[in-house]
């Protein structure tokens, strides 16, 4: 054997002893069992099979982050709280030590989860915004933003409206539906196996008449697509850049419509893509670009991908959009966008709310959509309610899940297990890594991560009700973990 083949035979031989004498940390997830810190997997010399293949070589996407969404009654929940119960709650959001959630989604004005009703300007009329308030936010978001802050300065938020001033709408109302005609709707769909329906599980009339002139419908323009209107509303979103930031909140993007094709019962606005479009690159793109703030196309709550490429073919248009948002099912169109955009940034807005039970059940499908979009193409990944009272009604009778539950009579809380599904990659996935590309035949169960201090992350899931064994390839690292039966467990590789 000459020097060079020498050379090359030893460098392999310390490079599989090198694979062969790692460890992994281990984190395990199950039923009533979180958190389970587990003794690390030592490194094997061989295995008859390989379930899992992980390439570090193999990059995807950079990762953003992870995070969730601002509400005013994630707000009036947190509040019934002792000050130090709520401190330890944003603490365990906010800071590497927990969840560690780096961007999170607010409204501008009331969301489905406010209090009432409210925009910034309701003054019908007011084009040049002179009566433009954030009053209302100053009471609610506001502090709880900046007490989130306290434990991560540099916390990334975007943001987008619900409705926009009821006077520019055609119906003149915060609503795009009446309560009473999706009552009856409601009531004559066929019942579900469980007896149950989650949304309105109580009907609280929004006064919105059910005449045909006072309700939305999707594929429709409900807000007044007149110029004069178009450039106020583009002010009234420079003027919340602009009051936000003397409270020393930074907006770093925005949306121009929560949902834009859905009619509904909370404050909503149906728009077209070409009317969206038309806002964008005549009116809200310009305005932003003035204060560097980015524009996302969305948020995309139907899997038709011609409502993106509407946007993104559109000469002016596209000058300005750095992000497309999907949510619910946007989750379709996701694929396509991603294949034929592929340097577009695409964002998981907000993720499904769940019946406002917060079980296991739930949480698994978390995990599910949390799948789908990191491996179609997304680099964030929002959950939607901070936290919420018992059994997690909205204003407007919808009940939904939180990351967090408040007991209102006994003043006292729990993080539900979907706290536990966001923090099993948020902990870990630091922003800046890059998504890993995972072939084998449990794919399927599998994300996987690099970040920026070559640390490896992957998170893998057993949804069976039996323990399996799990055979892991990183770089010609082979582990073996148990999979305890219906279990998220996360395993990182320094």
């Amino acid at each position: 054997m000459n020097v060079k083949s020498l050379t090359l035979g030893i460098s392999a031989l310390c490079c599989f002893s090198c694979a062969n004498n790692q460890k992994m940390e281990w984190v395990s997830t199950m039923d009533n069992s979180f958190w389970n810190i587990c003794q690390p997997i030592e490194s094997a010399q061989t295995t008859e099979q390989i379930d899992i293949l992980v390439d570090t070589k193999k990059a995807q996407q950079t990762i953003d982050g992870f995070g969730l969404c601002f509400s005013e009654l994630g707000w009036e929940a947190l509040n019934l709280l002792d000050s130090k119960d709520k401190e330890s709650i944003l603490q365990n959001f906010f800071t590497s030590s927990g969840a560690n959630f780096t961007i999170c989604r607010m409204p501008i004005g009331a969301s489905d989860f406010a209090l009432d009703w409210y925009s910034f300007n309701e003054n019908e009329g007011d084009f040049e915004m002179e009566n433009f308030t954030i009053d209302n936010d100053r009471k609610t978001l506001i502090p709880l933003i900046n007490d989130a802050k306290k434990h991560y300065p540099d916390l990334k938020i975007w943001a987008s409206p619900w409705s926009p001033p009821s006077w520019m709408k055609y119906n003149k109302h915060y609503a795009s539906r009446s309560t009473a005609a999706m009552a009856r709707r409601i009531a004559n769909l066929p019942k579900r196996t469980d007896g149950e329906s989650t949304y309105m599980q109580i009907i609280i009339d929004n006064g919105l008449p059910e005449e045909k002139n006072h309700l939305g419908r999707e594929g429709t323009d409900m807000f007044i697509m007149e110029d004069n209107y178009l450039e106020a509303y583009a002010r009234y979103f420079s003027k919340f850049i602009d009051a936000y930031k003397q409270e020393g909140i930074d907006i770093f993007m925005v949306a121009p419509q929560n949902e834009f094709n859905s009619a509904q019962i909370f404050p909503s606005c149906c728009w077209t893509a070409a009317g969206l479009t038309r806002f964008i690159g005549n009116h809200l793109g310009p305005a932003m670009k003035e204060r560097g703030v980015d524009i996302m196309f969305g948020t995309m709550e139907r899997g038709n991908e011609a409502l993106v490429d509407t946007a993104l073919t559109d000469t002016e248009a596209k000058k300005y959009i750095t992000t497309v948002g999907f949510q619910w099912a946007g989750k379709d169109a996701i694929p396509g966008i991603h294949a034929r955009y592929p340097d577009m940034k695409l964002y998981q807005t907000e993720q499904e709310c769940g019946n406002g039970k917060n079980d296991w059940e739930g949480a698994i499908y978390s995990w599910e959509l949390m799948k789908h979009y990191l491996n179609n193409g997304v680099s964030c990944y929002n959950y939607w309610n901070i936290a919420l009272k018992q059994g997690g009604l909205s204003r407007w009778g919808w009940a939904q899940n939180s990351l967090v539950v408040v007991d209102e009579e006994d003043r006292t809380y729990q993080y539900t297990p979907e706290y536990y599904i966001m923090k099993h990659v948020s902990h870990y996935v630091l922003p800046g890594a890059k998504k890993l590309e995972v072939s084998g035949p449990s794919k399927e169960d599998v994300l996987a991560f690099i970040n920026q201090d070559h640390s490896v992350v992957l998170i893998a899931g057993n949804e069976s009700e039996a323990a399996k064994t799990l055979h892991i390839n990183i770089d010609g690292a082979i582990f073996s973990p148990e999979l305890k039966a219906s279990s998220i467990n996360t395993f990182v590789l320094k």
